[in-house]
């Protein structure tokens, strides 16, 4: 039990991390870059402005996507399920 405690602590720690870095990088690339001259070196560093808002849009759209297809396949499958206990109970009473 404990081993599995300390992976769990270490894939923490690692998406931790991992935010972290995300959240520093993008926040230096669309705060900070606008004020630092466009032939300075660290301009190379970082893609084009114009993906900083490209990037996160097409993220949202996707992780959208993903949820609403989610719980569709949901929704059917509960509803099929209802559907079969529907006409079970149906079967029955005609039997009676």
């Amino acid at each position: 039990m404990s081993n599995n405690n300390t992976l769990d602590k270490l894939v923490g720690a690692s998406m931790l991390v991992v935010a972290s870095a995300v959240f520093l990088y993008y926040t230096i690339w669309t705060l900070l870059l606008p004020f630092v001259d466009p032939t300075h070196p660290v301009q190379s560093l970082f893609p084009p402005r114009v993906w900083a808002i490209r990037i996160p849009v097409i993220l949202l759209l996707l992780g959208g996507a993903v949820v609403g297809s989610f719980l569709s396949v949901v929704m059917i499958r509960s509803n099929r399920k209802k559907a079969i206990k529907a006409r079970q109970k149906e079967a029955g009473k005609k039997r009676s």
